[in-house]
């Protein structure tokens, strides 16, 4: 038996704060999930995301500690155009996400930009370029 790609977790410190963040990205999450423990969201093609807080990481390892240093994980979302990415981007710097990347027009036919969630996650928001930039 072949094992099946059917997850994707972060751990996260405040699980309200990144319940937030990825909400305001269209993930659907059941309501009251702030005090869960463990949450999932099903994503498209049967995949799910999942958040973990860091007290249900150590519940079953319990010298786990928090890794240091980023980038590591690369989260991405598909925005509907251009305009939409420059648009989620101040929406989420609005609300007091921070930047790591303002938007701009990537060399590779995309416009890009890059927010951090609350654990310090970079999170990318992208939509293929038109003939005419944003």
């Amino acid at each position: 038996m072949t094992p099946r790609f059917d997850v994707i977790g972060l751990v996260v410190s405040d699980m309200a704060a990144s319940l937030a963040f990825y909400r305001r990205l269209g993930l659907g999450f059941p309501e009251g999930s702030e005090k869960e423990p463990h949450v999932e969201a099903d994503l498209p093609g049967g995949l799910r995301f999942a958040l973990d807080t860091e007290a249900t990481i150590r519940s079953f390892h319990p010298d786990w500690q928090p890794p240091t240093g980023g980038g590591r994980v690369g989260l991405a979302f598909l925005c509907d155009s251009p305009a939409d990415v420059d648009a989620t981007y101040e929406d989420l710097i609005a609300a007091g996400y921070q930047s790591e990347l303002k938007p701009w027009n990537a060399e590779w036919g995309m416009r890009y930009a890059v927010v951090r969630d609350p654990d310090g996650n970079g999170v990318d928001l992208f939509a293929h370029l038109s003939n005419s930039a944003p």
